[in-house]
């Protein structure tokens, strides 16, 4: 989750037209201002309209842009029981002292403006990653708010789950699932046989998140390997796109910050009419053409002479490297890092690309029995499914998930990271079930799954519905949701802890009502943890 390294802030309202504007970054390109910074203190260099703050990150290879400019909207804290996943994230209050809910195990590493560390939860013990972000670093507060709002907001399996955000005088914590599993390059150098095939499965995996992101105007703008985390060492583990702290959401007009990463920075960035989300596309064929041959596009002698040959955009295909690569693959890289954003393939054509769909086969991950059970999943109150979806996020293990995960990615055919009904229908269909029965058990299947009734099934949906219909979750882990609601310990979760837990929600009374006639053995109108147990265990 590494920290952005280099900043470049402009001062629009200095700026008297494009021109003006375009000469001073062709400067920024042409003469070398961005230097070797001293150890402790960042050197800042003005030139005209530009303030740039070089800082120094040990941990990465590639350096990094930052601006603490943002465009989006104070972040507001709902004030009713709507189910989306940002209800699914702990909001502490302000001062709340994070040593107080986690130890610090081990530094996972360092950016310019904060450390990231593996955590331990001190009632739960579940290992946990805390990106820590010093506040006197950053110019603009609001910046961090909008990196962990866009995350609460993601719903994707190959997107990093933010779980809880502290904030003091000093420091903001983003806490998230940690993920074990190394870095994308560290992955494919300790592959034995790595070949074109990975490559392809990893970058479908990259392509579909990304495609998500920007069905929802969500631009990240510092793709890069070590931005690509996996969730453990298994070779066949997910992998996940981490640190949205350079992203930004597309609202009405278009970005015209200077940010990224010098080996992956999209050459309009660095021009004068702004760019939109086809800055992560060239991103994403950068990093493509890395896993295919093992080196980048354009690696000057220094960050500037990067940056330049970047502007030229000048590929090349020759080499003996190239000879093993197929021609589809070629094809896929060409149309990513294409110079002219027009003329560039959109994040979804390059999921639909030819190579990318033309993989081996999988075996189904799923039978008939599965959605006859799904089929059984009781509907519920908001309350209740988001105390399930609550647990299924912060709780559950990745040997509990795993199944229902290959199962959700099995039946994704389109990749967008949603299942609609037809996909649902298909699968079905796929493991022989009767058409007509299919039929009316999917549209059952969407009015119990879709609890946000959207059209369709976002993964957390799937995934609680899935694992608490078929019993999967550990004892071990519903004893840690218990601990988790009991807010002060004293071995009871009241309606009061509820409302805390969700983010100072006024909780209906009949839906409270509701809860405790599916658990409140003893009446006295609180949850004790078989009760708890019980209601998340489906026994009731």
């Amino acid at each position: 989750m590494g920290n952005c390294i280099y900043k470049i802030q402009i001062d629009q309202k200095a700026q008297t037209h494009d021109q003006i504007e375009q000469k001073i970054v062709d400067e920024v390109i042409k003469d070398e201002i961005i230097q070797t910074p001293p150890l402790i203190e960042p050197k800042k260099i003005l030139t005209q309209n530009y303030e740039v703050v070089v800082q120094e990150n040990s941990d990465s290879q590639t350096p990094n842009v930052f601006s603490s400019q943002s465009s989006n909207p104070q972040v507001k804290y709902q004030q009713d029981l709507q189910l989306s996943p940002d209800i699914l994230v702990r909001n502490q209050k302000e001062g709340e002292m994070f040593s107080l809910h986690y130890e610090i195990i081990r530094k996972l590493g360092q950016g310019g403006f904060g450390s990231v560390y593996q955590v331990k939860h001190l009632k739960t013990n579940l290992i946990r990653a805390a990106k820590v972000i010093q506040k006197q670093a950053i110019d603009d507060e609001q910046l961090l708010i909008s990196e962990s709002q866009i995350l609460k907001d993601l719903d994707h399996p190959n997107i990093v789950k933010i779980l809880e955000v502290f904030s003091d005088a000093q420091n903001i914590y983003i806490i998230t699932e940690c993920l074990c599993g190394g870095e994308l390059l560290e992955r494919v150098r300790s592959i034995t046989n790595y070949n074109e095939d990975i490559a392809k499965y990893y970058m479908q995996q990259i392509l579909s998140a990304m495609v998500y992101c920007h069905n929802r105007k969500i631009v990240h703008r510092d793709l890069k390997p070590e931005n690509i985390l996996f969730d453990d060492k298994d070779i066949n583990s997910n992998l996940k796109i981490i640190d949205f702290g350079a992203s930004e959401k597309i609202i009405s007009k278009k970005l015209t910050t200077k940010i990224g990463t010098p080996y992956f920075l999209a050459p309009e960035i660095l021009g004068s009419n702004g760019y939109d989300e086809k800055v992560d596309v060239w991103s994403c064929g950068v990093i493509l053409y890395i896993l295919l041959i093992g080196k980048a596009p354009f690696r000057g002698k220094n960050q500037l002479e990067t940056l330049q040959l970047a502007q030229k955009a000048h590929l090349s295909f020759s080499g003996q490297r190239w000879n093993n690569i197929s021609p589809e693959a070629i094809d896929l890289v060409k149309h990513m890092i294409q110079k002219d954003p027009q003329k560039r393939i959109s994040m979804k054509d390059a999921l639909n690309h030819k190579w990318i769909q033309n993989q081996s086969k999988q075996s189904i991950q799923f039978d008939q029995d599965f959605f006859k059970e799904i089929t059984k999943f009781k509907g519920y109150n908001n309350l209740r499914v988001a105390i399930n979806q609550f647990v299924t996020v912060q709780i559950s293990k990745k040997e509990e998930k795993y199944k229902f995960l290959q199962i959700f990615k099995s039946l994704d055919k389109n990749g967008d990271g949603l299942l609609s009904q037809q996909e649902i229908l298909q699968g079905m269909i796929n493991v022989k079930m009767d058409k007509i029965e299919s039929k009316l058990m999917v549209k059952e299947i969407m009015e119990k799954i879709d609890t946000d009734h959207s059209g369709r099934v976002d993964f957390t949906e799937f995934l609680t519905a899935s694992i608490i219909q078929e019993q999967m979750f550990l004892k071990e882990s519903l004893k840690s949701a218990f601990r988790l609601f009991d807010l002060d310990g004293n071995g009871t979760i009241s309606r009061i802890e509820l409302e805390e837990i969700f983010g100072g929600i006024q909780i209906d009374n009949s839906a409270w009502q509701d809860i405790l006639a599916a658990c409140d053995n003893n009446k006295d109108g609180l949850i004790e943890e078989d009760e708890f147990i019980a209601l998340l265990a489906n026994l009731e």
